[in-house]
């Protein structure tokens, strides 16, 4: 039985607007990774991955399923599940514990990969709002 509740006009335009932030943090880095595939692998490279292009070309179309996740609000849920796993591999693999000594900086990206996360999950959790959005996604829920 769908949820009875009701949103607030600012409710909704939050929702909307988170959204629109997490789809657009998303659209930014696929496209730097499209405008600079071989860079985007060099990078994945020196950070001691195997098959760098064969990763890069899958980072990007991740990127770009959630882009569309985010925007349609189709398998939000899902969708940001994913985002926060990502994010959280990411933080690690390339601003984690033994990227600090050489710069300083490297540990307030890893920081700020955890408030994404949070963001990430608490969308998981309130779903993509009622307004412009498809809410496909896991049987039962509104």
């Amino acid at each position: 039985m769908p949820s009875q509740i009701t949103q607030s006009p600012w409710q909704t335009a939050a929702l909307l607007i988170a959204r629109l932030i997490f789809a657009g943090v998303f659209l930014m880095a696929v496209t730097f990774k499209f405008m600079g595939m071989e860079a985007t692998a060099g990078y994945i490279a020196a950070a001691g991955f195997p098959f760098p292009l064969l990763l890069a070309w899958c980072a990007a179309i991740l990127e770009v399923a959630l882009v569309l996740c985010f925007l349609t609000g189709a398998f939000f849920t899902q969708a940001a599940l994913v985002a926060a796993a990502y994010v959280l591999f990411l933080g690690f693999a390339f601003h984690g514990p033994s990227h600090w000594a050489g710069n300083q900086a490297e540990f307030g990206f890893f920081v700020d990969h955890f408030s994404f996360l949070a963001g990430l999950l608490f969308a998981a959790v309130h779903g993509p709002g009622r307004v412009l959005s498809l809410n496909l996604g896991w049987p039962g829920r509104a």
